[in-house]
């Protein structure tokens, strides 16, 4: 397929309301991610190793943050001279006056800006998970099978199959049911302990796509969501495949990760400083891109051997450019830009966003500290959770969350 011919479309409106307080400044793929990435930065990497350079980014919750890191990083990869784009789409409100009501209403809404392109197949992608994929091998697919739709899927635990749209597949891979978010889901033929889930990835045959969704805006009782809607609908009456996942991630097993509640992020940021994890962000030959940080190298001072003496130290830990360990300890943790350790305090398996200053004394554990806060001298946090519970957000998990700028 002529990949100058396809136009990729992300959704990056999402609220993300079980991220809160991550989310109260910020649409969720534009949350920070492993220290110096954002969420939206794994889906938009594979677009640019896969070789596709058309790409709308539909917004609308608290877009800024997103919009400045797309403008500030992401369009110096796209050559306009060569008809390259990354273009944020806002909602256009041009029918019934209305933000996005749907993932499909998200992308009839801009239809428009689809059609200008003549795609030969639109790629529809979600810019919230984690994982690494060529979409090319899915493209390949999709139009060797003259499918109207392919879905991209992926094998999940059955136990978890409440949290996904479960598809149901014949032995050519064609799919001819499907349940959205079932409590229970119909298992492989070839395993009873998984199912296989949506994710969230679509190519379309774009005409197709096109008399879809005008159809779906006119259906006044449709929640206008590709899950909900449009893929029950076409499932055992339309050319509908699925593709299963292909992982560049070069592991055993398949990695995919919808950071969708505090708990699964912080456990996704944890695996980054384990000593082989499941994620490889350091392959080159699929990198992930993201804003450049022009920050000095991280520096790490004191090493008083005295008793008592000051150390500055970070270990099994990710330290950012920009980031000073000014006589303190950090362990198990994932420090952003900026951070600032002082001395004789201790962070341990926590994540501190960008300009986070941790003050003398001060301890932190099990917690993700927002951006451009300070914990003043001799604070403990993540210590003692009841009372941690009366001033800030505490995860099922018991993680301590301090939200971007609080005043402590």
């Amino acid at each position: 397929m002529d990949l100058t011919r396809v136009i990729t479309v992300m959704l990056a409106g999402g609220r993300g309301q079980r991220l809160e307080p991550l989310t109260r400044d910020r649409a969720k793929p534009a949350v920070p991610f492993g220290g110096i990435y954002r969420i939206v930065d794994f889906a938009l990497s594979n677009c640019l190793n896969s070789g596709l350079s058309k790409i709308l980014t539909l917004v609308q919750y608290r877009s800024r943050s997103l919009n400045e890191h797309i403008r500030d990083g992401w369009s110096v990869y796209f050559n306009p001279a060569r008809g390259e784009f990354i273009e944020p789409l806002p909602p256009q409100q041009w029918l019934g006056e209305q933000w996005y009501v749907g993932t499909a209403d998200a992308v009839h809404q801009n239809l428009f800006a689809v059609q200008e392109e003549t795609p030969l197949a639109v790629l529809i992608l979600a810019g919230d998970h984690i994982y690494k994929m060529d979409y090319r091998h899915m493209l390949r697919q999709h139009e060797e099978t003259g499918a109207d739709l392919t879905v991209g899927a992926v094998e999940v635990p059955i136990a978890d199959a409440s949290n996904f749209g479960i598809l149901q597949v014949d032995s050519r891979n064609r799919i001819i049911g499907f349940q959205e978010k079932p409590t229970d889901a119909q298992p492989m033929p070839s395993n009873p302990k998984l199912c296989l889930a949506s994710m969230g990835i679509y190519v379309f045959r774009p005409e197709v796509m096109y008399d879809l969704l005008e159809e779906d805006a006119a259906d006044k009782s449709s929640s206008h969501d590709f899950g909900k809607n449009i893929i029950p609908k076409m499932a055992g009456k339309r050319s509908v495949y699925a593709f299963s996942f292909i992982d560049e991630n070069k592991k055993e097993a398949k990695y995919w990760r919808d950071v969708g509640t505090l708990d699964a992020y912080y456990e996704a940021n944890m695996d980054l400083i384990s000593v082989s994890p499941l994620l490889n962000l350091y392959d080159r030959s699929w990198p992930i891109f993201t804003v450049p940080t022009h920050a000095p190298p991280p520096k790490f001072v004191f090493a008083q051997q005295e008793a008592g003496g000051r150390l500055g130290v970070a270990i099994d830990s990710l330290v950012s450019p920009g980031c000073i360990v000014s006589g303190g300890r950090v362990q198990n943790s994932i420090l952003a830009p900026y951070v600032r350790i002082n001395s004789y305090s201790q962070v341990i398996d926590s994540i501190l966003f960008e300009g986070v200053n941790v003050g003398r004394h001060a301890k932190v554990r099990h917690a993700i500290i927002d951006k451009d806060v300070t914990i003043p001298e001799g604070m403990e946090i993540g210590y003692n959770l009841e009372e941690d519970r009366k001033k800030f957000t505490v995860s099922d998990g018991g993680i301590v969350v301090i939200s971007k700028r609080m005043v402590l």
